[in-house]
């Protein structure tokens, strides 16, 4: 039987239907995404060992740094933004940058009129700013005074500056829109550029989320909550492992993940690629702590509702989650139990994978690039693995996608992607393959 989706429930006709046109990758598995998503197919990870003297005293020392140098999948600024250029902006603005480069070119969208700048807009975020520029501009204020302190210090660390600077670099002047909501900003940056979109405050949208925080400072204040992975020091590859026995920890991760996002009618009359379609968005609180979901996972079952609730689909059109599972004993079981919940006998039928085994955690960017990881399920019939998934001890009979690929064989192929970050909050997008007459 053909599984239905029907448009946006009963407001059909005022919203308008949005797709995926572009996609750009900086991650620690390389830049690039044709090379970033073979990579992740092949179960490979991109976690590696930090070795500087700053990392001695703290017990976390395995983090994903973006790959630098000039050959395939390595990032050379230099070929990107100017040196005068890039000390003036925070190295997450520049991952921004780079990921948004690509992703504009993969849409081959050139806004050139008045009117098409002002249609197209920017919705980018990242979770924290450059929490070791800020105590190093405090030491050389303390130390050597104010006229030390540069000028541009406060643009550096504003979080709505990625979106500033590529709306100024591609003249964009539609919406301009910052999101930080911890580790669930990529997800809502995304899901409120589909609404701009969907409402008419835009046509195309370059959006996602962004991150540059592996630094002492930032992995002293998590290790001291923690929250990091400190058992696989000496084997780093195998440090990030969602859903199973021996997890201790998340492990932080750097990069940037955009996309464009297009109204469908614009897209198709310039014949632009579609990756994907966006069926639905939802958001949900916990309310519980400040920084632990609730064992039962009620706020990531609510916003998993909500998206396909928005999306006006049934749980058994989904057939694939990338989970947020970031490899923490809580968490990760918290949110097998939502899915349990709300899928209840689909489970049987529905795929699940968390892609921080082979990424890390890129906090304010997972959001982004697992979204797109998503999009890439639903376009190409392939499932990512979960890297490092030897044996589950969630307690829930979940069919989830170890070590290699998934065939993911539906004509119609549904997924959601989750996110939840500190302070409660929670978003799911809903995407499918595109396919128009089917809606």
């Amino acid at each position: 039987m053909k599984c239905m989706i029907r448009q946006y429930g009963t407001n059909s006709a005022t919203k308008r239907r949005v797709v995926v046109t572009g996609l750009g990758m900086v991650t620690c598995l390389g830049v690039g995404t044709k090379h970033v998503w073979n990579r992740l197919l092949k179960g490979e990870c991109g976690i590696q060992k930090l070795t500087e003297p700053e990392y001695d005293q703290i017990p976390c020392k395995v983090a994903g740094l973006v790959p630098r140098g000039n050959n395939p999948g390595e990032l050379n600024l230099d070929d990107h933004i100017s040196q005068a250029d890039q000390r003036v902006m925070s190295l997450a603005s520049a991952y921004a940058i780079v990921a948004a480069d690509e992703a504009i070119k993969d849409a081959d969208w050139k806004p050139k009129s008045a009117e098409e700048k002002q249609r197209t807009g920017v919705a980018i975020g990242m979770g924290m700013v450059g929490m070791q520029h800020i105590a190093n501009i405090g030491q050389i204020f303390r130390e050597q005074g104010y006229r030390r302190v540069s000028p541009h210090f406060i643009p550096m660390v504003l979080v709505n500056m990625a979106a500033g600077h590529v709306s100024l670099k591609y003249g964009l002047q539609g919406p301009n829109h910052a999101v930080s909501t911890a580790c669930t900003t990529g997800l809502h940056a995304i899901g409120d550029a589909a609404r701009f979109i969907q409402y008419g405050d835009a046509d195309v949208m370059v959006a996602g989320g962004t991150e540059a925080s592996v630094d002492p400072l930032s992995i002293a204040g998590f290790a001291r909550m923690r929250a990091l992975s400190t058992k696989f020091n000496d084997t780093p590859e195998i440090s990030s492992r969602p859903f199973d026995k021996d997890r201790d920890g998340f492990v932080m991760s750097e990069g940037a993940g955009v996309m464009v996002l297009e109204e469908l009618s614009h897209a198709e009359n310039r014949g632009a690629n579609i990756y994907a379609e966006v069926l639905g968005y939802g958001l949900s609180a916990d309310a519980h702590h400040i920084t632990a979901p609730s064992e039962d996972g009620t706020g990531a079952y609510n916003c998993m509702k909500n998206a396909l609730r928005h999306a006006d689909v049934k749980t058994d059109c989904v057939g694939y989650i990338n989970a947020h599972a970031t490899s923490t004993p809580l968490g990760d079981k918290a949110e097998s139990s939502a899915i349990y919940q709300l899928f209840g006998e689909n489970c049987e039928n529905l795929l699940v994978s968390s892609t921080k085994g082979a990424t890390g955690h890129l906090l304010g960017a997972a959001g982004s690039l697992e979204a797109m990881f998503t999009v890439l399920a639903c376009h190409s019939g392939k499932v990512p693995p979960t890297v490092n998934l030897d044996q589950s001890d969630t307690g829930y009979d979940l069919n989830y996608v170890c070590k290699t690929f998934s065939d993911w064989t539906n004509q119609r192929r549904v997924g959601l992607s989750n996110s939840f970050g500190f302070g409660g909050t929670n978003g799911s997008l809903c995407f499918s393959n595109f396919d128009k007459i089917s809606r």
